[in-house]
């Protein structure tokens, strides 16, 4: 089991020397507005900078995702206006400062993802049923997907167009980047949401860490079960989330462990800390693999 790639000098001047003998790939980017989206946004302008094309998929009701001179944007139409989209988020961020039990907790979190699951899966269902825009994609010879898996969107799209895919995330609901991947999450030592445990538990708060994943077990049903729907009559055959999950090629981690307790990784997550703020400088590791693995993607 590999322990993830990390960032040295030596690694990043030799991935820097490399960009400039590569040509420039097409890169498509299938977003996930919010917070999601600004960190994002900081790795396309250098990649529209390094000489990649970037072609951006997004809504035409969006918090964050505006139109750029860096990068082309194509837009479709959804069923909800901004009022109702801004009511639905302004909800779900108040909410993360009320206190309460973990039950309390547990129970407004399951009603808050019933109304946002529901606004993304029809921003989600209303990009893939749109058939000019799947035609222009087809046609764009596109060499990889860029999205954050935090809704499977993207991912179904890439299955979809047959492209290799690149994941840009810091964590996915119920944690299926570990059951996608199949990487260890052992309860001994890798605390859950919501307890406020750390990496050093006594017997009792690792029965306690084990018993915070069951509500798990109907939440992501909850989120995901109409994604796996909605993919299986887009592609015409049967799959689930993790299915579609387990096809990325290189997983690019916002996480490091001064900020998070150490747990294991797999060999295709790479850490590039530092990119989860809009103004905050990306690490180069970062900026070099993602060019590094658009350029090989071109060139299969």
């Amino acid at each position: 089991m590999g322990l993830g790639l990390r960032a040295s000098p030596p690694v990043v001047i030799l991935l820097l020397s490399l960009l400039g003998l590569a040509a420039a790939g097409k890169l498509l980017v299938v977003p996930v507005d919010g917070s999601h989206w600004l960190s994002m946004r900081e790795v396309l302008d250098i990649l529209t900078q390094r000489g990649h094309e970037v072609v951006v998929v997004a809504p035409e009701v969006s918090l964050h995702i505006k139109p750029s001179k860096t990068f082309v944007m194509k837009t479709y139409p959804v069923p909800f206006t901004k009022e109702e989209m801004d009511e639905v988020f302004k909800g779900s961020i108040t909410d993360l400062f009320i206190e309460g039990s973990f039950l309390e907790r547990v129970i407004r979190q399951y009603q808050h993802a019933k109304k946002t699951s529901a606004m993304f899966l029809a921003t989600c269902t209303h990009l893939i049923h749109n058939k000019e825009l799947i035609r222009y994609l087809e046609e764009s010879k596109f060499d990889a997907v860029f999205t954050d898996p935090f809704l499977p969107c993207g991912a179904i799209l890439a299955d979809y167009l047959s492209l290799p895919s690149v994941y840009f995330l810091l964590q996915i609901p119920c944690g299926l980047e570990y059951q996608a991947t199949q990487c260890p999450k052992p309860p001994s030592y890798v605390p859950r949401v919501f307890t406020d445990l750390t990496d050093r538990m006594t017997f009792l708060q690792r029965v306690k860490n084990m018993l915070y994943d069951i509500p798990n077990l109907f939440l992501c049903d909850i989120v995901f079960q109409p994604y796996a729907e909605l993919a299986s009559e887009f592609l015409k055959r049967e799959v689930t989330v993790p299915d579609l999950l387990r096809q990325a090629s290189i997983w690019l981690m916002k996480l490091d462990f001064v900020l998070h307790f150490p747990k294991p990784l797999m060999p295709n997550m790479v850490l590039i800390s530092g990119v989860n703020c809009a103004y905050k400088k990306l690490n180069q590791v970062g900026h070099a693999l993602l060019s590094l693995v658009l350029v090989g993607f071109g060139n299969l």
